[in-house]
């Protein structure tokens, strides 16, 4: 994957684990952009999850990872915009998939569900996973509404 600036965002379920994959953007020299959330201090997915998927949008970020407690809510968010791919993963598995069969963009992971070193097996395998493209790239390009 050819990774441009890493975009992140969390709600305050996902803070924590969004910390973890600063460190990690750190550790393997992936410069990213934190569209927040700052603390654990409650908010809405929501506000974040926009504001990553604009960041993705006009090609500030690429690729992005977002959580939030269950994955869902901000996953739900990110969906709503058309050129977003967002994939929720709880798995290295399904992280592989979501880059080789969907061509995801962003990756989505559940906050209250996955601890640091699942989180680190998940991001490797996202970053590693190239699209594969052929038959996928038809269904693909069948998603977006109003296509």
């Amino acid at each position: 994957m050819r990774i441009v600036k890493v975009g992140l965002a969390s709600d305050h379920a996902g803070f924590k684990l969004k910390q973890f994959v600063i460190s990690y953007c750190k550790a393997h020299g992936y410069p990213f952009k934190d569209y927040g959330t700052f603390s654990e201090e409650s908010c809405d997915y929501s506000d974040f999850g926009h504001a990553l998927a604009h960041g993705l949008e006009c090609g500030e970020v690429y690729p992005g990872v977002a959580i939030c407690g269950s994955g869902e809510g901000i996953s739900m968010t990110l969906n709503k915009h058309q050129t977003i791919r967002a994939g929720l993963c709880w798995i290295p598995q399904i992280a592989h998939l979501i880059r080789q069969h969907n061509d995801a963009n962003v990756l989505v992971m559940p906050g209250r569900f996955i601890d640091n070193g699942m989180a680190e097996k998940i991001l490797d395998e996202f970053f590693a996973t190239e699209f594969e493209g052929g038959r996928h790239k038809a269904r693909i390009d069948k998603i977006p509404v109003g296509k």
